[in-house]
């Protein structure tokens, strides 16, 4: 087969952004009002302290007595502890919104990410599904929890000081627009140079966990063969990738701030020049051009805020572009499952001239059909590489066919993903790799069902032979295991999945060869397991020992990607054909 590069996830366009978002701040938006008034009484308290410096500098300037400062400092008090309550009430009710819709976002993006088929995961690598997962719902959350409400508060200041400087004299606010020009100039270089750099940057980084991923994974292997040196090598190409991207950002950024001083330089200046002459010309005070003056430097840091604050959201921006298309790979929501059965009777399992080939490789699977009527067990058997697993993702929903379908009682499998009304999944896939997920026994059999009462998880546990090494753990069910806990053995490990398959409690079973990692003492035990949690249901069993597929209805022997025999355990053995070698050969090993 040859390599492939790796397909990205889709990046969503600016318009689906946009949708998203609103998406995510649906039933919020009164509180963000809220918050919005609030910032705009803050900024517009801001104007009262060069409000009141300016009357002091004229009292001065006046010789007037010292009681002619009482009422600017009592201004500017009252003022002060307004702005203090104001900006508080602000900054409170922005957490509020922000902290609730960065929380949706990244849900909304874990949700996503479980419904992918697992062929989009492979084809873009694991790494560009955890960068946006993690790396750029973490961007879009710092982002959102700190540029919101600075963009806002700045935004407004700007407007404030520009509104006093008109009401001083319109010729101070016509001097201070002067470094308008120059800002917005600075503005739209930098989004121009900055927008790309930020995209191709959050991409780098996702091959960069990618490649990290990949060495941390494949440890074991790259030590055996001694390969470790190659692999370092594609882990510093990626860093050095995704690293000169971060230094071409700042120097972006660099030269962004730098011509901001000279556009805040040159309206300072014609501040000054303006009031310079109507002062001498006696059209305004020196009270009016101080106030002035002071208005237009208390513009430097909202200003810098507004316009830096376009770094954060231009990350934020390709940050939030890359998690919705997460949601776009992911494809649109299933409609909600009903507790009507579909009209007429049930069909069982099919499937019909199934082909199947990974990315753009040659074809796996040859044109697989299959009939399994409701509570029918098929087992299938074959060597290594002879297409048991995929046919098993198949027909379990978690793949999608190249060519052909699968159904259940006519419904694509692929589209029975979520659970019905009452919680049952109507096929469940049990894989030969389970993972333990750090906590209790009991959280790790909830998972399945959240619901379930001690008695359930006991009943379960029963079921699969697991009740007594269960009960005679320090705590019983209640004992953390996996990760900072007691470690288990794979045999009970597997009999943990096998007990959550019985709480998911589907009408369709597939086995992935579910017992394959037992020794041979819990081999049986695990496989009258498996037969305990097929009974009753339709099941696929790809067999690890031909005795699992002796208690199944028919068999089903692959080779090569295609369907070598089928037939029931009996007759396969009474033809001269591939099963029958096999349980020789099977059967003369055990003596």
């Amino acid at each position: 087969m040859t390599a492939t590069a790796p397909a990205p996830l889709p990046v969503a366009t600016a318009r689906q952004t946009r949708a998203r978002l609103r998406e995510a701040l649906h039933g919020r938006r009164a509180a963000l009002v809220t918050a919005l008034a609030a910032l705009v009484l803050d900024s517009v308290l801001t104007l009262a302290p060069p409000s009141a410096i300016g009357r002091i500098t004229q009292a001065v300037a006046d010789h007037r007595g010292p009681g002619a400062l009482t009422g600017p400092v009592l201004f500017l008090t009252a003022a002060a502890l307004a702005a203090a309550l104001t900006g508080w009430a602000a900054t409170l009710l922005l957490a509020r919104v922000v902290l609730a819709v960065t929380g949706r976002l990244r849900e909304d993006a874990v949700a996503a990410a479980l419904k992918l088929p697992a062929d989009v995961v492979e084809a873009a690598g694991t790494g560009d599904l955890v960068s946006r997962v993690s790396g750029d719902v973490d961007r879009v959350t710092d982002a959102a929890s700190g540029a919101l409400g600075d963009f806002a508060a700045a935004a407004l200041a700007i407007v404030s000081a520009l509104a006093g400087l008109a009401v001083l004299d319109w010729r101070f606010a016509v001097a201070g627009l002067l470094a308008l020009p120059l800002q917005a100039h600075t503005l739209r270089w930098y989004l121009r140079t900055s927008r790309p750099l930020y995209a191709a940057g959050r991409a780098a980084d996702g091959r960069r966990a990618a490649a990290l991923l990949g060495a941390f994974t494949g440890l074991p292997t790259l030590r055996a063969l001694r390969l470790g040196a190659g692999r370092e090598t594609r882990v510093a190409a990626a860093s050095t990738e995704a690293t000169a991207y971060e230094f071409a950002a700042t120097r972006a950024a660099t030269r962004f701030y730098g011509r901001l001083n000279v556009a805040e330089f040159t309206g300072l200046t014609a501040i000054l020049v303006v009031a310079y002459v109507l002062v001498r010309t006696g059209r305004a005070d020196i009270g009016a051009a101080t106030t002035a003056a002071l208005f237009f430097v208390g513009l430097f840091d909202p200003v810098n805020t507004l316009l830096g604050t376009f770094d954060g959201v231009q990350q934020a921006a390709a940050g939030l572009a890359r998690i919705a298309g997460v949601g776009l790979a992911a494809g649109p929501a299933p409609a909600p499952a009903t507790r009507t059965p579909a009209p007429g009777p049930r069909t069982g399992l099919a499937v019909r001239g199934v082909r199947h080939r990974y990315h753009d490789g040659p074809e796996v699977l040859h044109g697989i059909t299959l009939d399994l009527a409701p509570g029918d067990r098929l087992a299938v058997v074959g060597t290594t590489g002879s297409g048991k697993s995929t046919l098993a993702g198949l027909i379990a929903g978690t793949r999608a066919p190249y060519a052909g379908d699968v159904t259940l009682d006519g419904v694509p499998t692929a589209g029975l993903a979520r659970p019905t009304l009452d919680g049952r999944r109507r096929i469940a896939l049990v894989p030969q790799e389970h993972h333990l997920f750090a906590g209790t026994v009991a959280d790790n059999l909830r998972l399945a069902r959240a619901t379930a009462s001690d008695d359930d998880l006991e009943a379960a546990l029963t079921t699969v032979g697991a009740a007594g090494w269960t009960a005679a753990l320090p705590e019983g069910v209640d004992t953390a295991v996996g990760l900072g806990g007691i470690r288990l053995s794979a045999h009970q490990i597997q009999q943990l999945a096998l007990a959550r398959v019985l709480l998911l409690d589907p009408e369709v079973v597939v086995l992935d060869e579910a017992t394959a990692e037992a020794g041979s003492d819990a081999a049986q035990t695990l496989d009258r397991a498996a037969q305990a949690v097929t009974e009753g249901r339709t099941a696929v069993v790809v067999a690890h020992r031909l005795s699992q597929a002796e208690g199944c209805d028919t068999v089903l022997v692959m080779e090569d990607g295609r369907a070598a025999e089928h037939g029931s355990p009996g007759e396969l053995r009474s033809r001269d054909g591939v099963y029958a070698r096999l349980w020789a050969s099977w059967a003369k090993g055990r003596g």
